[in-house]
């Protein structure tokens, strides 16, 4: 069992789109760059964070709630800055 932080939290799509490939290539670019494992998991799913296929095998449209957990060192600012990558995309 480890011991290492854990952090989850819940985040909804906004990119108009969904997270289909850009947003998801960028989604696994950013998880790559910390040390934590990190899953993302809708309903009762779940996958890495860091596989685009994973990923996009979510389906997530526009509005859906992913989950965003992460284990290790750096788990809280995976979490937070994953999120706001989600909630930022359809900001454009």
């Amino acid at each position: 069992m480890s011991r290492e932080p854990g952090v989850e939290r819940a985040f909804t799509v906004r990119a108009e789109l969904g997270l289909h490939a850009r947003p998801a290539g960028q989604f696994v670019a950013l998880a790559g760059r910390f040390s934590s494992e990190i899953t993302v998991g809708r309903g009762d799913e779940w996958v890495s964070g860091c596989s685009i296929l994973s990923i996009l095998s979510l389906a997530a449209e526009h509005g859906s709630t992913l989950i965003i957990r992460a284990v290790g060192t750096d788990a809280e600012q995976a979490v937070s800055e994953l999120g706001l990558l989600l909630e930022a995309a359809g900001q454009n």
